[in-house]
């Protein structure tokens, strides 16, 4: 595969062979030249855990002091007071039973998170099919089906991410903007690794963090030594 004349630059920085603390490779990270638009820096977490087997999952959310750079839309599935309380949260769009053919029918996906109140479950489930490919559904242990709209919908506004393990048992996550500079995205950094290392499942055996490495959208991977 031919890669980028800056791709090619970014990789002279980075020594394959070499574990990096956190803090060096997001120094070296922000040495790389730039591209037009402000990367996002992506950490990948491989566990010693099977996620074939339910007591061995690892899912969680984690509010990142500084935030990912990226404001995130959201949509609740509310009626009454607790629409009202989404709308003045500042939810992008509330709506109900009206809202299932819009995303059914017409593909409307202009948001990237969805929160519900626990009686509009039923009404979200017929949309299961089509949002549950997309890392969409609402989720009591993201904190995403809640009956308290408001304080769901500030934490995801602040910064509030979801890690969770995909089949191969990595969790991939952003958690930042090249632009944050190294101390900051080190500070996103450890509020992440902490959270997971507490999330280990009392099922798993042996060594639990297998691997890390941090990389940009466009740029090479530097392994992290994660003690």
């Amino acid at each position: 595969m031919k890669r980028g004349k800056r791709y090619v630059e970014s990789a002279k920085l980075v020594d394959p062979a070499k574990l990096y603390d956190a803090k060096e490779a997001l120094e070296i990270i922000e040495k790389m030249p730039k591209t037009k638009f402000d990367e996002t820096v992506e950490l990948h977490v491989r566990l010693g855990v099977d996620s074939k087997h339910a007591d061995q999952q690892v899912r969680g959310t984690v509010v990142l002091p500084n935030g990912t750079g990226k404001t995130q839309k959201v949509l609740v599935f509310a009626k009454g007071d607790k629409a009202k309380e989404a709308e003045e949260a500042g939810a992008d769009y509330v709506g109900a039973e009206e809202l299932v053919p819009k995303i059914e029918k017409e593909n409307w996906f202009d948001y990237d998170v969805i929160v519900a109140t626990p009686d509009m479950m039923g009404v979200i489930g017929r949309l299961g099919k089509i949002l549950g490919p997309k890392g969409l559904m609402p989720n009591p242990k993201s904190g995403t089906v809640t009956m308290d709209v408001k304080k769901a919908i500030s934490e995801i506004k602040s910064g509030k991410v979801e890690y969770r393990l995909d089949k191969t048992n990595i969790i991939h996550l952003g958690f930042g903007k090249v632009s944050f500079g190294a101390e900051k995205l080190v500070e996103n950094y450890q509020v992440i690794m902490d959270a997971i290392i507490k999330a280990k499942p009392a099922a798993a055996k042996g060594q639990y963090i297998k691997s890390v490495a941090i990389t940009t959208t466009m740029g090479p991977s530097l392994k992290v030594n994660q003690k």
